[in-house]
């Protein structure tokens, strides 16, 4: 009885009953992790002299979260299918809450590596649950459309709003702030979901399954764990180690989805071309936006010498774009093909470094700004078709388990952009600057790794030399910034080429 009556009530119910502010009360969790994605950047000097944390525990701090969360995004999809995505939802959100203000008082730089891992445990249970909820209380397509539409925003400006968020807190506050703001921004949403937030799950969900939990944290966590040490410090076989181990156990977990009667993720919805390309869309649109901001945000800080506040001031633009882009294209897509508007924003996406490759990364503040807004209107058209085309693509009891790939695009988007990207920039900084003599093997050493080195080096030397050094390292900076823009020019097109073809049955 309840397999055949469940979901169709549980869709045809929660339109009526105010689904706008249903949606507004989701989007608070997603806010709140896309701003925290970026804030904990600008509070790592802080920590840094708060805690005294080694190298290595630093490094930690910073990568323990998206390991974590990109780990359990599958598992805590498929769960939410069986448990309800709204229980899953409130439990994340009660223990991110929790964690987040245990956090904000560490003692210890251990003890906030492993608030950091609880935040990631519980936010893998936000993500999934909050865009699945969004697919059962929209059924109208249009409607859904544009909360995705709206969802998407929240991804994209959350990114952009850190470093806002991030620099007032710390020019007023302590380093604790940036994880306290979980708080008051979670307790709304706990008191109002469970009132304007319909459950659902799946009727007939499978066994739950330790196993296939178990390979998917082992492909996941290695994987981006190698993505991000060869950023940090390049090609090498310890780096090259993770991303085999990564690739094997996902093997591993293929072939037991495969064989299982009820998967905790069907694969075969790869083999479903408007599934996967709507996947590897959304993966490169986010790829574009973060490889981005990677190097704005330090052209705006490093380079023009705003503080971090202005410099995410200089962001919101972008941001306001995204938004507008993501609501218009939900009209546009009902008289043009998806396929003709998810590769529509890729191009825009292209379009937006190709004003970088053109003016030069040395340009004015407003060419960077204006080349934003392009990339900005790019995203919002791409991410939005591409996220209502993977859950319009599969069943409403499915939903859980396409959010958590939906949201693993991004996560994987999100590092590799500034992996790829970022890492390509730093060789060919490391290439052209030139640090003058006299200097010690530290200082050295910090100034030909990074343009923030040379900026803290330059401040401790003879305003002559420091004059020369910086000017050296901006120039090898922005070298960079013009070969990555290039690089993503070429592969935002491709991108297109690609999603014009794996998207065109799609109506």
């Amino acid at each position: 009885m309840t397999s055949t009556t469940t979901p169709p009530r549980l869709g045809a119910t929660s339109p009526a009953r105010r689904p706008w502010a249903a949606l507004a009360v989701l989007m608070l969790p997603v806010l709140l992790v896309a701003v925290d994605n970026t804030v904990l950047s600008f509070a790592v000097p802080a920590i840094s002299e708060a805690l005294r944390p080694g190298g290595t525990e630093l490094l930690w701090i910073v990568d323990i979260y998206p390991l974590v969360l990109a780990g359990l995004l599958v598992p805590m999809g498929s769960f939410g299918d069986r448990v309800g995505r709204r229980r899953l939802l409130l439990i994340g959100a009660s223990g991110f809450a929790v964690v987040s203000a245990l956090a904000a008082f560490a003692p210890s730089a251990g003890w906030l590596i492993a608030g950091r891992a609880a935040l990631g445990f519980f936010g893998a249970m936000l993500m999934p649950a909050t865009l699945s909820l969004i697919r059962n209380i929209f059924v109208d397509p249009t409607r859904r459309r544009t909360a995705i539409a709206i969802w998407a925003a929240g991804f994209s400006g959350g990114a952009a709003l850190g470093p806002v968020v991030g620099g007032f807190l710390l020019e007023h506050y302590w380093w604790g702030s940036v994880f306290l703001m979980a708080v008051p921004v979670l307790v709304p949403l706990l008191v109002l979901g469970p009132i304007l937030v319909p459950e659902s799950r799946d009727p007939a969900p499978g066994p739950v399954d330790p196993v296939s939990i178990a390979l998917s944290l082992g492909a996941m966590v290695p994987l981006v764990y190698g993505i991000k040490a060869i950023a940090g410090s390049g090609m090498s076989i310890s780096n090259l180690t993770p991303l085999v181990l990564g690739l094997l156990v996902g093997a591993g977990f293929v072939w037991r989805q495969l064989r299982r009667r009820v998967p905790m993720l069907d694969v075969r919805l790869f083999t479903n071309p408007v599934f996967s390309g709507s996947v590897a869309a959304n993966l490169l649109s986010v790829f574009s936006l973060v490889g981005f901001i990677f190097f704005i945000s330090q052209h705006l800080q490093l380079v023009s010498g705003r503080s971090p506040m202005q410099a995410g001031l200089v962001l919101v633009p972008g941001l306001v774009v995204t938004v507008i882009a993501g609501l218009t294209v939900v009209h546009v897509v009902r008289r043009v093909r998806p396929a003709h508007v998810v590769a529509g924003g890729l191009l825009l996406n292209a379009a937006g470094y190709a004003l970088v490759l053109i003016s030069g990364a040395g340009g004015s503040d407003l060419g960077l700004l204006v080349a934003f807004m392009i990339l900005g209107a790019g995203v919002g058209a791409a991410e939005t078709i591409s996220n209502d085309l993977i859950l319009a693509s599969v069943p409403p009891t499915k939903a859980g388990a396409a959010s958590a790939v939906s949201e693993t695009a991004y996560e994987l988007g999100a590092v590799l952009g500034t992996a790829v990207l970022g890492s390509i920039l730093t060789a060919v900084y490391r290439t052209n600057v030139e640090v003058p003599g006299g200097l010690s093997a530290g200082d050295s050493r910090a100034a030909a790794e990074t343009l923030g080195g040379a900026t803290e080096v330059a401040g401790d030397l003879p305003a002559r030399q420091a004059q020369a050094l910086l000017e050296s390292a901006q120039h090898a900076f922005d070298s960079g910034v013009i070969i990555t823009s290039g690089i993503a020019v070429v592969l935002m097109m491709a991108a297109a080429v690609i999603a014009l073809r794996a998207l065109r049955t799609a109506r």
